[in-house]
């Protein structure tokens, strides 16, 4: 069995969210976004990799969406309601519900750009009715073989992490995420769980973040600066998400300075999201839910609609403008009136996508940007980047794959260089096998599979039978009367490991079944053979009057007396093992050991004495399983005297 993945988008970049998951027949396409820095063929996910025929509804068992980003939403109404997919979506509540508001800004976005329109209000109202909302921590039963799980992610308001089950192969796709908490927001949570895969996003794989309150600190003394200066400040971002976190920021900041200035919102749309914000407290930061009963911190008294005819307008002010990254929207109108003047800022608050204005202003300070041929936009204002992405960073990512401990990850998500140095840490301090493949590339990797077994009378009985194993250790007694004296004594250890071997046995047409090995000798018909090893050898011995001579000393009762001896310095020496004294012999495990008495032994290597001393000759038999512990006791032996 293999999990296969083909990157749709987001492959060793950043936008167009789309992966295709085939794991153990169930299709799965995760996230359906668009590319926010092109506007040709390479802005939607190629879906016709998905399905030659554009028969999508037999080609994917589902669609999960993690979150209402466009780059991970955008192309969701032109997949539906245009290339005709009509399965089932998942995502979660919030996101069902502040969806529809991002895909209808950026609609009539198209509209003002005069781009050609890809999908229309209709067909946003249409796709959101195939959505399935699910809650967090809720198991959902896609068909009898699929179950998904959806985790919070924090990053924005209903953003989850998705967990995908199907047979014994699991998986995780994180979708966008933050590990740590914000003003609005809390840190992303999920359970401890045996993946077989993780596919991750590496937007910041190798930026470590400066602290939430030094970069609040810098953002606010930047924002005080200007419109002390009577400058105007643009932020330009989405209407979700970032606005939120520092709509909050500026507002307790605002009230402790008792300023005046006032704070636009560029549209109707983010005061509708801000009514969601508050109905969905629920998924916000605890701080917010603890105050919520007594102040609800999305009622922003100093923001204010904004309206065109104020853009040139006298005075300093503060203007959130819709789109971010300066895609085009109300915030490139904006954004070509106030660059020419050296008293305003523009502050990006986030990642910008490559081929965006933002990404061109965050990338070195331009004095000129060519909109198009027949625009240009001199740029004298003030320009400040600041870390409020609510993505996670380098050590975030590496907590969670920690955390997670799969048995493979891939990074989507992220550029390409960033993206190889994050995947040679996950590989080298986790030991994990890490990937990053390129858009439209197919990653495969195994998965796991559980075999149900029965299992035979006799092997349960040789499980419960007693497997007793004996040593000695010694231990230090005060116990002896009134002396101060303390005596050495070897006290006996008996433990019973009552684990054994078995068979599996897969006949078919049958289910498979652990029998006992003995079983399975009989089904093949063979009599059981056993290796044993052999060896004879001299061992070093003192003679006293009553073993004066070497036909006395191998008689029947002296062989006893050798074994005893035999058995006193064993026990001294021998940590492991059950010592048996059986008069003549003496065994340990499967190790056995006579006195041997035929002169022509076959086992014997040498019948020489060694040294001129008196010896006598030991045979030893074992079986393979105790080979170690039998060279272990011959050793004893040649270095003792009896």
């Amino acid at each position: 069995m293999a999990i296969d993945c083909l990157v749709l988008g987001a492959g060793q970049e950043v936008g167009k969210s789309c992966m295709l998951v085939s794991i153990n027949g169930k299709r799965i396409m995760f996230d359906c976004g668009m590319h926010m820095g092109y506007t040709d063929s390479r802005r939607y996910p190629d879906f016709s990799l998905i399905s030659k025929t554009g028969d999508f509804d037999n080609a994917l068992t589902c669609v999960i969406v993690t979150h209402f980003h466009l780059d991970h939403i955008g192309a969701l109404p032109y997949f539906t309601e245009v290339c005709g997919y009509k399965g089932p979506i998942y995502m979660t509540y919030p996101t069902k519900a502040l969806a529809p508001l991002m895909l209808e800004d950026y609609r009539k976005n198209m509209d003002r750009r005069g781009e050609d329109e890809q999908f229309t209000s209709d067909h946003i109202a249409e796709c959101m009715k195939k959505v399935i909302p699910v809650d967090l921590k809720q198991t959902v039963q896609v068909d009898k073989d699929l179950q998904i799980r959806a985790y919070y992610a924090g990053h924005v308001i209903g953003a989850a992490m998705f967990y995908a089950k199907v047979g014994d192969a699991a998986m995780v796709y994180t979708g966008d995420y933050n590990m740590t908490p914000d003003r609005h927001l809390g840190a992303a949570q999920i359970d401890r769980l045996q993946l077989d895969l993780l596919i991750t996003e590496s937007t910041y794989a190798t930026t470590i973040r400066d602290s939430r309150y030094g970069r609040e600190r810098e953002f606010l003394k930047a924002v005080h600066n200007c419109v002390a200066a009577g400058g105007k400040v643009l932020i330009p971002t989405f209407a979700l998400g970032r606005a939120q976190e520092l709509c909050i920021l500026l507002e307790d900041y605002w009230e402790r300075m008792n300023l005046k200035v006032p704070i636009y919102f560029s549209a109707g749309l983010t005061i509708q999201a801000n009514m969601y914000y508050k109905m969905l407290i629920n998924w916000t930061s605890q701080k917010i839910k603890e105050t919520y009963a007594t102040h609800n911190a999305f009622d922003f008294k100093n923001v204010r609609n904004f309206d065109r005819s104020l853009i040139n307008a006298p005075g300093p002010c503060v203007l959130f403008a819709t789109p971010g990254m300066i895609v085009g929207g109300f915030s490139l109108e904006v954004f070509m009136q106030w660059a020419p003047s050296e008293n305003n800022l523009v502050t990006l608050p986030g990642y910008c996508v490559a081929g965006t204005i933002g990404h061109k202003l965050m990338s070195g300070k331009p004095t000129k940007i060519d909109l198009d041929k027949d625009t240009q936009i001199h740029v004298r204002c003030q320009i400040h980047q600041l870390s409020f992405s609510p993505h996670t960073d380098a050590k975030g990512i590496m907590d969670l794959v920690k955390f997670l401990s799969p048995k493979h990850a891939i990074l989507v998500h992220g550029e390409k260089p960033k993206m190889a140095t994050l995947k040679e840490r996950i590989q080298s301090e986790l030991g994990i096998q890490c990937y990053c493949p390129a858009n439209n590339e197919t990653v495969t990797i195994p998965s796991t599979h559980y075999v149900k077994a029965d299992a035979s009378g006799t092997f349960i009985r040789s499980c419960l039978n007693p497997n007793f194993k004996f040593s000695t250790c010694s231990s230090t007694d005060k116990s002896y009367l009134d002396s101060n004296e303390s005596k050495a004594v070897s006290r006996l250890s008996v433990s019973d490991d009552r684990a054994t071997e078995g068979i599996l046995v897969v006949e078919k047409g049958k289910k498979a079944k652990v029998i006992h090995q003995d079983e399975f000798l009989h089904m093949l018909g063979e009599k059981k053979h056993e290796i044993q090893f052999a060896y004879c050898f001299p061992m070093h011995m003192t003679l006293t009057e009553d073993l004066s001579s070497t036909s006395h000393m191998l008689c029947g009762f002296d062989k006893c007396t050798l074994i005893s001896r035999l058995s006193m310095i064993l026990s001294d020496e021998l940590s492991e093992g059950n010592i048996l004294d059986l008069g003549e012999e003496l065994q340990v495990e499967s190790f056995c050991v006579s006195v041997c008495s035929s002169d022509d032994c076959p086992h014997r290597l040498s019948s020489s004495l060694q040294n001129g001393s008196e010896s006598v000759f030991f045979c030893c038999h074992w079986s393979v399983a105790d080979e170690k512990l039998a060279w272990k006791i011959i050793s004893i032996m040649k270095n003792s005297t009896l």
